[in-house]
């Protein structure tokens, strides 16, 4: 049996990672039917500890998990680590002493108490000392119901205001206006429109490596001496291959020689993670973590469906589907500026052709969209019951991968 989770990143002022939600179902073909919040939450646990560590799910960070009053009861917050998790509550939980006897005691204990999709009701002020976040749905509550928010909490300096679903540049802006100080959504991964940026030469050097790597037929004397022209390029190179994991008879004496020591696949993939860390150095590392996972998601579904011709564009098309996010600008700017094979651009630019099924498999699910992920699936001739187990391993190497950008 699989387990089957998503994340979605709660960020700070500075678009820093400060946690994950949680998002549990029952499968790809089950959009929340037939389980109530009861099981939800345990299966989320349960699969957490036994399926997929939660420290590997979150990169380390506090676990957003959402918890109703039966679970509460029954002290299942207290099966995780206080430093693991934020017990979100419910906006189905009503208010009552059972329930705020319970939260008290969770705050004696240590534990971080956010109350989710936030219904604003005076009897919840009682709640409010032992309370850390309030989040509010940006999509479905009004502007005077926000601003009633704003009016009864400001008292309770404990309180942390969480902007959920921010899906627009100016809904962060207004949320920052208004005072909330972490953010939950999708407008991380869209771009901040602002003046257009040009790549320096090192990065149009890595955007040609990666177009010449993203061909079946790879021309290794090219790419020997795009490497040649640049000293920075060649001495990365040169350390990544000289690591611990690629055996080696012999010493390295030539840059063509590193290059047949990687081989195609981890080359790609060094080039990738080169490119995406040094056009970022001003963005938040999630987003080059997100494009790393997309990246590692697509080119496992290519290989999953034995399309070899689309493995090497898959895992590149995954790889740039946020650029536009890192480098600020609309992406149709980012690909005039990348010399990427046409089949890339229609895929991120029109959602065209087959890279664009499989990038669109790969947002569904981390999305947590699993019936439209499932659809997608049933499209391409792909088993939707393999996404789980995909996920988990784009996610573990993602994380592997940060790794060795953040030394």
């Amino acid at each position: 049996m699989y387990f089957y989770a998503a994340r979605q990143p709660i960020l700070d002022i500075n678009k820093e990672l400060v946690g994950y939600e949680l998002l549990f179902r029952d499968g790809v073909d089950n959009v929340f039917p037939n389980i109530d919040g009861d099981e939800a939450t345990s299966r989320l646990i349960e699969g957490s500890q036994f399926n997929f560590g939660l420290d590997d799910l979150t990169d380390n960070k506090p676990a957003y998990i959402n918890f109703t009053l039966e679970t509460i009861l029954k002290g299942y917050p207290t099966m995780l680590s206080r430093e693991q998790v934020v017990i979100e509550i419910l906006e189905t939980v009503q208010p009552g002493k059972r329930l705020l006897a319970a939260v008290q005691n969770l705050k004696d204990k240590g534990y971080t108490i956010a109350l989710d999709d936030y219904q604003h009701q005076k009897v919840w002020r009682h709640f409010y000392p032992f309370v850390d976040q309030i989040k509010v749905d940006f999509l479905t509550t009004s502007h005077e119901k926000i601003v009633e928010i704003i009016d009864a909490t400001k008292s309770f300096s404990n309180i942390k205001l969480v902007a959920e679903k921010v899906e627009t540049y100016e809904q962060y802006q207004q949320a920052i206006e208004w005072g909330f100080s972490l953010f939950q959504g999708f407008f991380f991964a869209k771009p901040e429109m602002v003046q257009s940026k040009a790549l320096p030469p090192s990065e149009m050097a890595l955007a040609e490596l990666l177009y010449e790597t993203s061909s079946v037929n790879v021309d290794l004397q090219r790419i020997t001496g795009v490497f040649e022209r640049d000293v920075n390029l060649s001495y990365k190179l040169l350390r990544y291959s000289n690591s611990a994991a690629f055996k080696r008879r012999a010493e390295i004496s030539t840059i063509k020689q590193a290059l047949v020591v990687l081989g195609n696949a981890e080359l790609k993939k060094f080039l990738s993670l080169l490119f995406a860390a040094q056009v970022s150095a001003e963005k938040p590392m999630e987003l080059i973590k997100l494009s790393l996972t997309r990246a590692r998601f697509c080119e496992l579904l290519a290989t999953r469906k034995h399309d070899k011709h689309h493995i090497g564009t898959a895992f590149l098309t995954g790889m740039m589907s946020l650029m536009d996010a890192i480098l600020d600008e609309t992406m149709d700017s980012v690909m005039n500026k990348l010399p990427l094979v046409i089949e890339i651009k229609d895929a991120l630019l029109e959602a065209k052709g087959t890279l664009a099924d499989y990038l669109s498999i790969a947002t569904e699910y981390e999305q947590a969209q699993w019936d439209k992920a499932q659809g997608s699936c049933n499209k391409m001739n792909l088993d939707p019951a393999c996404l789980p187990e995909i996920y988990n391993e784009a996610v573990s190497w993602s994380n592997e991968q940060m790794q060795v950008i953040e030394r």
